[in-house]
């Protein structure tokens, strides 16, 4: 049979390699000018670390991670978001012994077996930011700005950035017991699942994907109605950080995320047809519920196939580099060792250069030359090796300049000016 990609996968071809380097480098350009740094984990994790810190009765952990036994007998998973494991290596590194705040960055595969959809994988990538140490809300509207910056300097119209505040643990009490008052009388026509959350974490009936539910809790009370004067200040606050930072957005009360470990600040950036391009908030108990020291903490994923997605239907053009400015083409096996060597040199000058390594002919190499969109051709023979001299052609307009093949910064100058 034939052997193709698991079903959700996708392969990133070289010729839209351009695409994802390009968002990534403004990523860290951007994350360099926040004073953030990058940080990797690893591919997988312990189970028991998404269980503590994703939550044992969320989507993710229930129906969509990839977990497995390893060859010692332990349960290993995939991880299928990314900042758990970076709260994991906040606390194992003992980076909270450094000053803070601490802000890191990252960009990993993460992994759900989830149903296929638009924009939706089973092996994505995300673009994420963890800020550890510091509870106040300027933190999180700078953690919103550099979000929100993305999308400007990517120049995709029409986003729209949701916020609302879940409160803490005092406040999640008070909320969840309304919740379950409002939901008991409808316990029955919950999903299994949900039946499951009813007694454990109610919250997460509010997340559900089944249509059935998302039409029972669509009366449910908001939350905003159940937060603490604390909490209150808080997202007060916030809202005022916003609004002096210049950054336009709605309150929506039925944001409530799909993770537990969400706490106070939660937020949604959307397009302009309502898809989710990020989400994120504000975690102030996830590092000590991991093990580590009571730190607050504040970040966001942003998919990256969702991104690439949103500028290809926004009709944005990523900016191409050249992809090769000079093809040194050989009549004969002399030239071509002239050819290696030109191209060798030019290589350590920083030229984006090819040659012959296919036995075409002349003919052909000038074809392969157009087809790798060289900017200039240079063909070697006898004559020139003899002289010294050739003419290096632009391909564009086809004038040509003649250099000293012993003074190969003349090669330079020409393909640069």
């Amino acid at each position: 049979m034939d052997i193709k990609a698991p079903k959700g996968t996708k392969d990133m071809l070289p010729e839209n390699a351009y695409k994802w380097q390009y968002v990534e480098n403004l990523f860290r350009k951007l994350c360099s000018v926040y004073g953030c740094r990058e940080i990797r984990t690893p591919m997988f994790e312990h189970t028991e670390l998404f269980k503590r810190g994703v939550g044992e009765t969320t989507d993710v952990v229930q129906k969509e991670m990839y977990t497995f036994e390893d060859k010692g007998g332990r349960s290993i998973t995939l991880k299928p978001e990314g900042t758990a494991p970076a709260v994991r290596a906040f606390i194992e590194n003992s980076l909270y012994n450094e000053v803070q705040p601490t802000k890191l960055y990252y960009f990993t595969p993460c992994f759900r077996y989830e149903k296929m959809q638009k924009g939706r994988f089973r092996q994505h990538h995300q673009f994420g930011v963890e800020v550890y140490g510091s509870k106040e809300a300027s933190i999180d509207a700078e953690v919103i700005s550099l979000v929100m910056r993305v999308y400007k300097e990517l120049g995709i119209q029409g986003v729209q950035l949701k916020i609302n505040s879940m409160g803490c643990p005092h406040c999640r009490k008070k909320y969840n017991e309304a919740l379950k008052e409002f939901l008991g009388s409808k316990h029955d026509e919950l999903c299994e699942t949900c039946k499951s959350r009813f007694d454990k974490n109610p919250l997460r009936i509010l997340d559900c994907k089944v249509n059935s539910c998302k039409e029972i809790v669509k009366d449910a009370p908001i939350i905003s109605d159940y937060i603490c004067e604390e909490c209150g200040t808080h997202f007060e606050s916030l809202k005022k950080y916003l609004q002096v930072m210049d950054i336009d957005f709605a309150v929506d009360p039925r944001i409530v995320r799909g993770l537990d470990y969400y706490s106070k600040t939660v937020f949604e950036v959307l397009d302009k047809s309502g898809i989710a391009l990020c989400g994120g908030g504000r975690y102030d108990y996830l590092i000590k519920e991991i093990g580590g020291p009571d730190l607050p903490s504040m970040g966001f994923g942003m998919g990256i196939e969702r991104l690439l997605m949103s500028l290809e239907e926004n009709g944005i053009e990523v900016p191409k580099e050249k992809y090769m400015e000079l093809y040194v083409g050989s009549m004969d096996e002399e030239a071509k060792y002239e050819a290696i060597k030109i191209v060798n040199t030019l290589r350590e000058k920083g030229i984006k250069c090819e040659c012959n390594h296919m036995e075409r002919s002349v003919k052909a190499q000038m074809k392969y030359a157009n087809k790798i969109e060289s900017y200039f051709t240079i063909i070697l023979g006898g004559n020139e090796i003899e002289s010294r001299t050739c003419k290096i052609k632009r391909m564009s307009d086809g004038e040509q300049f003649e250099i000293n093949l012993d003074n190969l910064e003349e090669i330079v100058d020409v393909i640069k000016a």
